[in-house]
């Protein structure tokens, strides 16, 4: 099941929205500002955004640049009553993967949506967590001002973990990521992983990948509260 966040201050708008989204299934939380959607993004996991740009405290565009300046890559689909080519320019520069504009039909919100969410967003270039940073676009990964090197499967790994960061990620989503539906033996995932540790975390004295009992791999900052097995 989807799990969505819509920022909009039209809380008539807003209900008739969540209502519709609940209805064809989705789980829709609601904010009418854009600091209380930031705050709500850094505490829960969401499939797609919705972003009106008009917003009281921080708009639509300025909350979609401050979660990809942070390495956020959640689809964000941009509602606005803005229909001119400038605005919508404007809304991709800050970094949204679709723009709807008011009025819509639902049927087209829920389709562009539905679209959305097979896929994390294109507008990142740069990951990070803590003190290591991973440079898409450069192909290049840094902790502590240091270079690490990794194999393509452990980049995989770690680009996989970054973008879900802090939360964890399956076993069998990580060999998805890597190996697409030719899963091999559970041994391999566990090497990988053993040597992207000691890529990550050996030199340095906090761990930043952690494994979850029951749940995973996660890559956290080593002040987190996270429990390592």
């Amino acid at each position: 099941m989807l799990k969505l966040l819509l920022a909009e201050d039209d809380l008539d708008l807003a209900q008739t929205l969540v209502q519709y989204l609940e209805l064809e299934g989705f789980i829709c939380d609601h904010v009418s500002n854009g600091i209380a959607g930031l705050n709500l993004i850094k505490q829960h996991s969401y499939d797609v955004l919705l972003l009106d740009i008009n917003m009281p405290r921080l708009d639509g565009l300025g909350l979609c640049q401050r979660l990809r300046d942070e390495g956020n890559d959640t689809p964000v689909l941009m509602l606005t009553a803005r229909d001119q080519l400038d605005d919508k320019l404007q809304g991709f520069n800050a970094g949204t993967d679709d723009y709807l504009v008011k009025p819509f039909d639902m049927e087209e919100l829920v389709a562009r949506v539905r679209a959305l969410s097979h896929r994390r967003s294109g507008q990142i270039q740069k990951l990070s967590c803590g003190d290591l940073q991973m440079n898409l676009s450069e192909r290049s990964v840094i902790r502590g001002g240091q270079v690490l090197k990794l194999s393509p499967t452990s980049w995989r790994l770690l680009e996989c973990l970054m973008r879900a960061s802090p939360f964890p990620v399956s076993r069998e989503a990580l060999m998805d990521a890597v190996w697409g539906d030719d899963h091999p033996d559970s041994n391999s995932l566990k090497v990988h992983m053993y040597n992207l540790r000691k890529a990550v975390d050996g030199p340095f004295s906090g761990p930043l990948l952690h494994t979850i009992s029951g749940a995973g791999f996660c890559i956290k900052p080593p002040e987190a509260d996270t429990p390592d097995v």
